[in-house]
């Protein structure tokens, strides 16, 4: 599987604090999985194509939000619990787990021109590309795009603008976005080209990441294991602002009421950014419904799910597997 230098020294670095991450982790892709490019205009979205033991015709894409790349998705530490890739193979499903433009294995075009409408595209090319038949699989008939925050976003404008995908799941997403906590999450970002991990590494100076030691109160909730944060840390990763005023479109009125196909929206309870003022909406799953079923057809056939106690960051909240769960439970509604 992709792994960048940075990437091998974190493994290395886990390895010494008696983190145990899987054998499957090593610098070659696990067993049933295959490095795959898709070229774009800006370059090329690195992914890697996982497949399950027995065979399937369903396939998620899980694309990473701004701060992560594909470690989110597909992460090394205790990954019977915190790898969310991982968990939809065993349920037996494809994934498809890609890295934005500009970070991880993806091309660094110039930073200020990233946008959400050019993943969403990226997404759209991915899409046809498995239900066409990539890298010598046969092609898939059932395709779901899964989001964090930021790319929640461009799979809204993916499936609103393509209606090529059989369910959309959203997580670190909503309409009830709280401004302040928003704008004090930003205030943690400086350049990359200021930290010790990026700093001449040949990143232009509008590329940001997150300042070391904030991503605890920015993206986590109650009682995080401290393993977990500390790997996040270490995998941070670099974004451009001007990737947000597009990407944030999706959580206007307006836009969501154009997916035809089924929806998930998965927030954590205590979600700084997604569960408006004093976590209001987050609540419990019904509250998130009721605040969110308004901006849905009945063509959504919207569900929700609130995973208690944890931030943004729901695949690395400690009880997470309870939302693999209902994400399973919600992938056999759609594809079976």
């Amino acid at each position: 599987m992709r792994t960048s230098l940075r990437a091998l020294a974190v493994c290395a670095a886990a390895t010494l604090m008696s983190l145990t991450p899987s054998p499957a982790h090593a610098d070659r892709p696990a067993h049933g999985c295959r490095d795959v490019g898709f070229p774009v205009p800006q370059g090329t979205i690195a992914g890697t194509l996982c497949l399950p033991d027995q065979p399937t015709d369903a396939v998620m894409i899980l694309m990473p939000g701004s701060n992560y790349n594909h470690v989110y998705w597909d992460f090394p530490y205790q990954p019977d619990t915190y790898n969310f890739r991982q968990a939809m193979n065993r349920a037996g499903y494809a994934t498809l787990v890609a890295d934005r433009l500009g970070n991880g294995a993806s091309s660094r075009p110039f930073s200020l021109s990233l946008t959400a409408t050019a993943t969403a595209d990226a997404l759209h090319i991915m899409v046809q590309a498995l239900r066409a038949g990539l890298a010598g699989n046969q092609p898939f008939t059932k395709v779901v795009t899964a989001g964090h925050s930021l790319t929640s976003g461009t799979s809204v404008m993916e499936a609103t603008d393509h209606h090529d995908v059989d369910g959309v799941l959203l997580t670190g997403y909503s309409h009830a976005l709280s401004v302040p906590d928003v704008l004090g999450v930003i205030a943690t970002y400086y350049p990359a080209v200021d930290d010790p991990e990026f700093a001449g590494r040949g990143y232009d100076s509008s590329y940001l990441v997150s300042r070391p030691g904030s991503r605890a109160a920015d993206f986590y909730g109650i009682d995080p294991d401290p393993q977990v944060v500390a790997l996040d840390e270490a995998t941070k990763e670099t974004f451009s602002l001007t990737e947000y005023p597009d990407g944030l479109r999706s959580t206007l009125p307006g836009m969501s009421s154009l997916i035809d196909v089924p929806v998930l929206v998965a927030d954590g309870s205590r979600d700084r950014l997604s569960c408006g003022p004093d976590f209001d909406i987050c609540t419990d799953t019904p509250t998130l419904y009721a605040a969110e079923q308004p901006y849905f057809s009945p063509a959504a056939r919207l569900r929700t799910f609130v995973l208690p106690g944890s931030g943004h960051a729901v695949n690395l909240a400690p009880n997470t597997r309870d939302y693999q769960a209902a994400v399973i439970d919600w992938m056999k509604s759609v594809v079976g």
